[in-house]
């Protein structure tokens, strides 16, 4: 444990000294809070926290696939990376660091999106209801922080950015991140439960109102996280036997 903290503390300081990338994971949640929530549902303390729930998820993904899709891949492309496989260490501590340092970078795009819901909307939350969020951020960032992890190890730096960009607004659009529950379009609303998006905002929907969830989207969002895991592994061992066998 003690080596996967050097190695969060290491990835943390690589992130920081770049502050564009830490500018990029905060704009998108937090303008989208500036002009889609605050305008429309902001005297509206329900449809203002549901949206702000739904903000904090769209930020937990768009941070976990850019993150992790394209600083693996930009990992992957220096001599430091493998070197580190050759360490007696394992593959544990890198993994663990990452995973910690990516819960640690989560905190950058939700604290705007909470900030701005509190000044400038009239969302209201318990504290049982804050510290639930909480806990649920953790298990929303799981399917996205696998797919993040998938796409960098499959993919070269130029590939996964343009995935992760071509991905993360579908995902977005169609588990109704972008419309209050009940109110999407009726073709998203057929497709959205199956998509891992739709899962982790109803959680955040239940954690925050008055809200149940359909067990469909956790079913399916269990399934993502199954996936996703599987996935991300066959990219990493594939990787690795690329360029060490």
């Amino acid at each position: 444990m003690q080596l996967a903290l050097v190695h969060a503390k290491y990835q943390l300081l690589e992130t920081i000294r770049i502050p564009v990338a830490v500018i990029g994971s905060t704009f998108f949640p937090a303008a989208s809070m500036l002009f889609f929530v605050v305008p429309f549902a902001g005297d509206d303390p329900v449809g203002a926290t549901f949206a702000t729930a739904s903000m904090v998820t769209f930020a937990v993904m768009i941070s976990n696939l850019f993150q992790y899709g394209i600083g693996v891949s930009e990992d992957r492309a220096q001599p430091w990376d493998p070197y580190t496989r050759t360490l007696p260490a394992g593959a544990f501590p890198r993994f663990a660091g990452r995973i910690l340092a990516g819960l640690v970078m989560l905190a950058l795009p939700i604290i705007p999106v909470v900030i701005i819901a509190a000044v400038a909307t009239e969302a209201t939350i318990t504290v049982g209801g804050f510290l639930a969020g909480l806990g649920v951020v953790v298990i929303a960032a799981l399917p996205f922080t696998l797919m993040g992890l998938a796409i960098g190890y499959a993919l070269p730096s130029k590939a996964a950015l343009a995935v992760a960009q071509l991905i993360f607004f579908p995902l977005a659009f169609g588990g109704g991140l972008l419309s209050a529950p009940g109110n999407a379009p009726g073709f998203i609303e057929m497709i959205a439960p199956y998509l891992p998006t739709r899962g982790a905002v109803e959680l955040m929907w239940a954690a925050v109102g008055n809200f149940e969830p359909n067990p469909v989207s956790l079913v399916s969002l269990l399934c993502w996280i199954v996936a996703m895991g599987a996935l991300a592994v066959w990219a990493y061992r594939r990787d690795e036997g690329r360029r060490f066998s």
